[in-house]
């Protein structure tokens, strides 16, 4: 079943998810931070600073940056690539894995609480 949403059904979707989000117990992402975690977990790897850089178009350090503050939350991590020194290769993690399916779970459920209004 495809859920068809208009103009404003989509951005009050949208907003009841970071709602959702700011309101729990999990890390408050920027809007960048979460277009990272969603590139690394949705897109297949491998996955480095250069690469995410250039795809959120956007400086390296602007990507090691928010690396950083997702590392503390464990939400990825980071490794030197063994075949090449010069990448660093972003991983996955259980922690940001566990993350992911929250918040699809909660648009989920958030979507179909719109369905029925």
């Amino acid at each position: 079943m495809a859920l068809e949403l208009n103009t404003a059904q989509a951005l009050t979707l949208w907003q009841k998810a970071n709602l959702h989000l700011v309101r729990d117990d999990d890390p408050d992402l920027s809007m960048r931070q979460m277009s990272i975690l969603l590139t690394v977990y949705l897109e297949a790897p491998p996955h480095t600073v250069r690469g995410l850089a250039a795809r959120l178009n956007v400086a390296k350090p602007v990507i090691t940056r928010a690396l950083d503050s997702m590392g503390r939350y464990n939400l990825l991590s980071r490794r030197r690539d063994e075949k090449d020194k010069r990448n660093v290769l972003i991983q996955r993690t259980v922690e940001g894995a566990l993350f992911i399916e929250r918040l699809a779970d909660t648009i989920v459920e958030l979507a179909r609480k719109q369905e029925h209004i």
